[in-house]
């Protein structure tokens, strides 16, 4: 994909990471795409479901998978505003999604090369691209997380 199409179907992503911002919920979006259409969109509702695993990444693989009717999805990319954590690589790879972009690096969680690499030691080795609308996709978790510290008081 050039670097124009992974920025348009990034900001899909990001409007979904800002639906998860107006239910309080970490801002996170995640889009699933198949030759060249989105065939799945999510984003965080951990808190709203009282689910864990309601994660971006986790919706918009199960969408995915309903939609096309099969568990694998080779020839799909998951476009992620934030690098995903063990729970959501576990589930890329056993996926086997094709391809991952992910704007932001998640350097407490990030297990596509941050704080681990989930693509070294399994079957199944994504493609990955990141840093995609990078800026972008770290503000709105920096300004997510200012605010609630200052609700909070903290």
């Amino acid at each position: 994909m050039e670097t124009e199409e992974l920025e348009k179907f990034m900001n899909l992503a990001i409007l979904e990471a800002e639906k998860a911002k107006e239910i309080d919920e970490v801002p996170v979006g995640a889009i699933v795409v198949k030759d060249g259409k989105v065939i799945a969109k999510a984003h965080n509702t951990k808190n709203q479901s009282k689910n864990a695993l309601h994660h971006a990444e986790m919706i918009a693989i199960e969408k995915a998978q309903k939609k096309l009717n099969d568990w694998h999805l080779y020839d799909c990319t998951l476009f992620v505003t934030l690098e995903p954590c063990p729970m959501c690589a576990g589930a890329i790879v056993n996926a086997r999604i094709g391809t991952v972009v992910f704007g932001a690096f998640d350097p407490k969680a990030g297990c596509f090369g941050s704080v681990f690499d989930f693509r070294k030691k399994f079957n199944h080795t994504p493609n990955l691209i990141t840093g995609i609308k990078e800026k972008e996709c770290a503000s709105l978790l920096t300004n997510y997380f200012k605010l609630k510290r200052r609700k909070n008081g903290d």
